[in-house]
């Protein structure tokens, strides 16, 4: 499916439509099946379309240029914490509150500190427990 912003010639008002691809668009117009939704006119014609060439960073349309370099900012310092915790911390993957735990309670285990998944539960179960924890947002790598 395609969505286009179409124009009418006739009233000059705008409007949008769905179609099931740019050729079935033409088709439809060649054979005069297009028609405005105001006054029925058949003369209408597609708007020009700009694509979104930010769509890498999924950001609402709206995002003006100084929120856009705003964006990639915190993202390159989320990234240099990630890299940081990666360095210095041990990954334990979806293990983290049995690891957290064991750490906790076992003060004889000593370990330079892990990062991994837990889910809201779990942290707040960690949390009520006194286990120390802290929740950070994560940039995936693919991600520019």
């Amino acid at each position: 499916m395609i969505k286009y912003k179409l124009d009418c010639k006739n009233c000059k008002k705008k409007f949008d439509s769905w179609f099931s691809s740019s050729k079935e668009f033409e088709k439809l117009k060649k054979m005069k099946l297009l028609n405005c939704k105001y006054c029925d006119s058949t003369n209408v014609i597609k708007s020009p379309m700009a694509p979104n060439v930010l769509n890498n960073l999924n950001l609402p349309s709206e995002c003006k240029n100084k929120d856009i370099e705003k964006i990639r900012n915190v993202k390159k310092k989320i990234k240099n914490y990630q890299k940081f915790i990666k360095n210095n911390l041990d990954y334990v993957g979806e293990n983290f509150a049995y690891e957290a735990r064991s750490i906790h309670y076992n003060s004889q285990k000593k370990t330079k500190g892990i990062y991994g998944k837990a889910t809201k539960q779990e942290v707040k179960e960690l949390r009520e427990e006194g286990i120390e924890t802290h929740t950070i947002p994560w940039v995936d790598d693919k991600d520019n």
